[in-house]
């Protein structure tokens, strides 16, 4: 595991119950790149990421700027500067934009939470222009949008997204995908987990396949052929 590495898993293993979903998980994030985290239905994908944020406990090295954050909860991992934005656009739908984003920074003082607020905003003008606006009349696109956005206001040094392109269309995919690319050459790193591969792929630095709860490929994004590793890899720890 590479000693630069923002964030190190080392032999991860986690469940809910006595039901094990990982076993023995390695993975690394560099500051700054996007990695994808592909695989399919069932292969642990959104339990990685809730091992990861505090959300399901588990075992292993779990460490964040080279410190072990194995046994923290979500509030320490987010005060550490790893966000975790959850499948489903889950946004309060009674309150407007504004206090959505303010709400995502309940621990910051109020001057600069609002200075963040605009920040985040900034990524998706399609929201900024409905800030006023409760979130519950928000198209499903402009839900994912403000989902990020929430994310954005806590300032990660890590974000993780869950299937942000979950039942958007081709359009709002792109544009959701681009202000990621945004983040990277702000500095920001993303763990990304996707079903459109060829999308996550060719945005992402590299990539992990997960399968059964194993990593079964880790590759460079722009990889020849790699839709056919994938496959072949899928396959592989099914047979």
């Amino acid at each position: 595991m590479a000693d630069e590495a923002l964030l190190t898993i080392g032999g991860l293993h986690a469940g809910y119950g006595k039901v094990g979903v990982l076993h023995g998980v390695d993975l690394t994030v560099a500051a700054g790149e996007i990695v994808a985290l592909l695989g399919p239905n069932g292969a642990g994908k959104s339990t990685l990421l809730r091992a990861i944020s505090g959300l399901l406990p588990a075992t292993g090295v779990l460490r964040f700027d080279g410190r072990s954050i194995a046994g923290s909860g979500p509030r320490q991992a987010v005060e550490a500067g790893l966000v975790h934005v959850v499948e489903g656009h889950r946004v309060f739908t009674t309150l407007t934009v504004t206090d959505n984003l303010l709400l995502a920074g309940y621990a910051v003082p109020k001057p600069e939470r609002l200075r963040r607020v605009d920040e985040a905003l900034g990524y998706f003008p399609e929201i900024a222009a409905k800030r006023w606006e409760r979130g519950g009349a928000l198209s499903g696109g402009q839900q994912q949008m403000l989902a990020v956005a929430q994310g954005l206001v806590q300032r990660p040094r890590l974000m993780m997204l869950d299937e942000p392109s979950a039942g958007l269309s081709p359009v709002l995919v792109d544009r959701v995908l681009s202000v990621l690319a945004q983040l990277r050459a702000a500095g920001t790193a993303v763990l990304l987990v996707e079903q459109l591969t060829v999308k996550a792929a060719a945005l992402a630095n590299r990539v992990y396949a997960l399968a059964r709860g194993r990593i079964v490929l880790e590759a460079p994004g722009d990889t020849p052929g790699l839709h056919d590793q994938l496959e072949h890899a899928y396959m592989g720890i099914a047979a």
